[in-house]
């Protein structure tokens, strides 16, 4: 009996899928007006519907019949007939929609359409057979687009023979005119054959339950692919208001590869596939959404209603003509086991911006007479709680590595065992003299440094477990290890790169020639780091202080490419850099990101290509981008440098959303200071390693989650335990942290009863004087003759504070003046011309012409 209900359920819920699943959630969007409500001048009937582009082809306009909604979150559907008997291709697909009335439009294929009349009311359904979506259009989200010489088959013995358009008009308030709206889309169709048939193939979930106030429930699926290959080229997600995110990917051998991933709470129509992905037989096509059940009291399940829950993944993908079948779908976990390997950003939400969510959801109809209170209560925790990944970075406090003796450090990273690997310069310090106007290193006398610049320390207690890299280097700078153990490092002295084994005393490879710089394939100019490929062994070096390019090798050090320039004047543009400082792979999507950093910038690059994908830049970066980390699961993490003088950013360090760019998080430390953070290393479990060149120190930060969970087993584990002091400590360090703006004040505040009761002496000192004679006057102490004449302005004959504090050095008219800060990792001045500046406190010297 159970399986009969199963059979039946299933059915019956892609059918009412097709009716009313492809309804996106969203329905008041911010408002961009790219374009003008001129749709109603065009809803005079045309009386040629159908126009012939050629011998072969014609367009087919398909327009809703001047309709004015009466009610906001309105579904109202039309169809068209195909015009022709035998078959045609749709290739291309051009909307006609202005986002101040239309949420989203669907067209689909079919034969029989739910109603003959001329327009209806999507409640009643779209089609009364099997429907197929061939296009979307949302506003915010790009069209769909189809690849050359694919094309949706119509007609014929086997393609639908109507087209069924359905339009969501989310916020009607643009109605108030009683205009008419003829929304729609243009189809170009073709009789001449496609060598590609595009269709659609759908994942959805039918059992998912999700528990009443459950933080975070997955709902599976997967299916075998048992047919010819399908290239995929683009996807959409569906859920309701609990969706936080869905992913979808095929599985081969094991290896997981992204076909898309998205909030279901933005646009749901069709995104292109990043990466080209094809599926053979016997792959797995497996997809992932994550709920929340918060808000909730009662169970919800699958269904087409508000209340319910949906779990789509939809798959547009070509095959060769001759195998090509038009619709396919997945309803079934074929295998639950698989996805304890799902990679880890499957499951971390994708943050949406607070007016996203500021929108009455789909399927309005079945929100009547339910509880309002409670659904407004509902929205407006989920606007709250989107952006709440369930953890804040903050600083282990109990870490004593704070307290290692280092020189300036350079570079962090993290080895395989995910022990703590730090580069220092042991007694070397970048300053001013290290280089001359060519880039030449100036202090080779001193010889190479002579401690151990490599040091491997015990992340939890920072106990040093392995050290090496003495007399070998003499300027450090950028480090990383590679998935074998071995270290990569550069040398902005020597201007090279360097290849080291974990026991090994001399370089396994060297790339660069020692102490010429240079911009050729065989010479780098103060290179700034090396990061290496875990899948490919490709090398890459950022190239760096007075060179701007990224520059990739083979595993053996054989030059394969370069790319970037020099940021030219005004905005930079992608591709070009003014010191590219830290770079950090991104192996679940093929990037590697550069901390860009006089740009104040994060831009990644396709790593086997160079080709420019994207820019991160946020206000709160400042102008300078330190560093940067990617941590496998998609968190990046990065940090800043000290903000420019009347400028506000402060320097901290970053958490964000690889998909998205946003910032999740941002922290400080407490013990002591950021004076200039040089770079970041984090781990899967979000603990994160900061190294300052200039306070020559590392700090850690962790979760709170984490240490949370740390100090509720230590509590277990030893009933006498000393969480209580270390909260007072951590208390402490707070309060440490304000006490230097707590001085001033208290001072300021002591200070000013103190010069009001030295005025009221002297005035009547002055009155004594007055009545008693001149004598009363030379009988002044000189002192006090000082005070006063300091006290009195210009006039002489009156208290003047103003002009006593404006004549008091470093006095600023607009608040307490900040402390100098001059001195940098290469800081560059805006105005200087040289591509070099130094690493020290030192101020900055002369401006040198740039290198060739």
């Amino acid at each position: 009996m159970a399986g009969l209900v199963n059979n039946l359920l299933i059915p019956f819920l892609v059918f009412q899928n097709i009716c009313f699943g492809f309804r996106s959630p969203l329905s008041v969007f911010k408002r961009f007006k790219d374009t003008t409500r001129s749709l109603s001048s065009e809803c005079l009937e045309s009386d040629q519907p159908v126009i012939s582009l050629g011998l072969s082809d014609f367009a087919l306009d398909i327009r809703m019949p001047g309709v004015t909604p009466k009610q906001s979150d309105t579904y109202l559907c039309m169809s068209v007939p195909l015009p022709v008997d035998d078959e045609a291709y749709v290739v291309d697909f051009k909307p006609h929609a202005s986002m101040d009335t239309v949420h989203h439009m669907l067209l689909f294929g079919c034969n029989e359409p739910s109603s003959t009349e001329n327009y209806w009311d999507c409640d009643e359904g779209t089609c009364k057979d099997k429907s197929n979506i061939l296009y979307a259009w949302a506003r915010n989200a790009p069209p769909t687009r189809l690849p050359k010489g694919v094309g949706f088959r119509v007609g014929g013995e086997t393609g639908g023979r109507f087209f069924v358009l359905q339009v969501h008009y989310g916020d009607i308030s643009e109605f108030r005119d009683k205009h008419k709206d003829c929304s729609g889309v243009t189809l170009h169709l073709t009789h001449q054959k496609q060598p590609l048939i595009a269709g659609m193939y759908l994942m959805m979930s039918v059992n998912t339950v999700i528990p009443p106030g459950e933080k975070v429930v997955d709902a599976d699926i997967a299916c075998h692919y048992k047919r010819f290959p399908m290239h995929l080229f683009a996807y959409r997600v569906h859920t309701h208001r609990l969706g936080k995110v869905v992913s979808g990917y095929r599985v081969r051998n094991g290896q997981w590869t992204l076909i898309g991933r998205q909030s279901p709470q933005l646009p749901q129509a069709f995104y292109p596939v990043e990466h080209p992905v094809d599926v053979s037989y016997d792959d797995i096509l497996a997809a992932r959404c994550v709920f929340s059940g918060e808000g909730r009291t009662t169970e919800t399940h699958i269904g087409g209603t508000a209340n319910d829950e949906m779990c789509n993944f939809y798959i547009m993908y070509y095959m060769e003509a001759k195998h090509a079948v038009s619709y396919m779908t997945c309803t079934q976990n074929a295998n639950p086991e698989m996805f304890r390997n799902i990679p880890q950003e499957a499951n971390i939400p994708i943050p949406v911006k607070s007016d996203m969510l500021k929108m009455t959801h789909g399927h309005h109809e079945a929100t009547k007479g339910t509880d309002k209170s409670s659904l407004l209560q509902q929205a407006k925790k989920e606007e709250e709680e989107i952006l709440d990944q369930d953890f804040h970075i903050e600083e282990a406090v109990e870490w004593p590595g704070l307290d290692l003796k280092l020189g300036q450090v350079s570079g962090l990273a993290l080895d395989p065992e995910n022990n703590l690997v730090i580069f220092h310069r042991g007694d070397h310090v970048w300053d001013e003299n290290s280089f001359d106007s060519k880039f030449v290193y100036q202090q080779r006398g001193l010889g190479p440094i002579e401690q151990n610049t490599i040091l491997v320390v015990d992340p939890s207690n920072a106990k040093l477990l392995h050290s090496m890299g003495k007399s070998l280097f003499y300027l450090p700078h950028g480090l990383s290890v590679d998935k074998n153990g071995n270290y990569w490092v550069t040398d902005v002295a020597l201007h090279q790169v360097f290849k080291l084994g974990a026991d090994d005393k001399e370089p396994l490879l060297i790339l660069g020639v020692a102490l010429q710089p240079g911009n050729d394939k065989n010479h780098f100019c103060q290179p700034t780091d090396v990061a290496v490929d875990s899948v490919t062994g490709n090398i890459y070096v950022s190239d760096g202080y007075c060179n701007s390019r990224i520059v990739q090798f083979s595993p053996d050090g054989l030059y394969v490419m370069q790319w970037g320039e020099e940021t030219s004047l005004g905005r930079a543009r992608p591709g070009q850099f003014q010191i590219p400082h830290s770079l950090a792979l991104i192996p679940d999507f093929s990037q590697l990101c550069v901390a860009d950093r006089e740009n104040g910038r994060i831009q990644c690059f396709r790593s086997q290509t160079g080709e420019f994908i994207r820019e991160i830049k946020h206000k709160s970066f400042g102008r300078e981008l330190f560093a940067v980390s990617y941590v496998p699961g998609g968190l990046l993490f990065a940090v800043n440098g000290m903000p420019y003088p009347g400028e506000a950013e402060p320097v901290q360090g970053f958490v964000m959303n690889f998909s998205t760019g946003e910032i999740i998080d941002t922290f400080i430390p407490l013990r002591k200071n950021f004076e200039m953070p040089h770079d970041v290393v984090a781990s899967e479990d979000k603990t994160v390693f900061i190294g300052d060149v200039h306070a020559r120190a590392v700090w850690k930060f962790a979760s709170t989650e984490k240490s949370e969970t740390i100090v509720e087993a230590t509590s277990r584990n030893n009933p006498e335990s000393t969480d209580p002091l270390k909260k007072q400590e951590k208390q402490h360090l707070v309060q440490q942290a304000s006490t230097g703006v707590s001085f001033v004040l208290i001072t300021t505040l002591l200070i000013i009863p103190v010069v009001v009761l030295l005025a009221i002496l002297v005035f009547i000192r002055w009155r004594k004087t007055t009545v008693y004679g001149a004598d009363g006057e030379h009988k002044l102490d000189s002192s006090s003759g000082r005070i006063l004449g300091r006290l009195r302005g210009k006039g002489g004959g009156g208290l003047n504070l103003g002009n006593f504090f404006a004549s008091h050095k470093g006095y600023s008219r607009k608040g307490f003046d900040r402390l100098s800060t001059e001195g940098s990792d290469q800081e560059k001045d805006e105005d200087d011309g040289t591509d070099s500046e130094e690493e020290c406190s030192a101020p900055p010297p002369p401006p040198a012409p740039s290198s060739s």
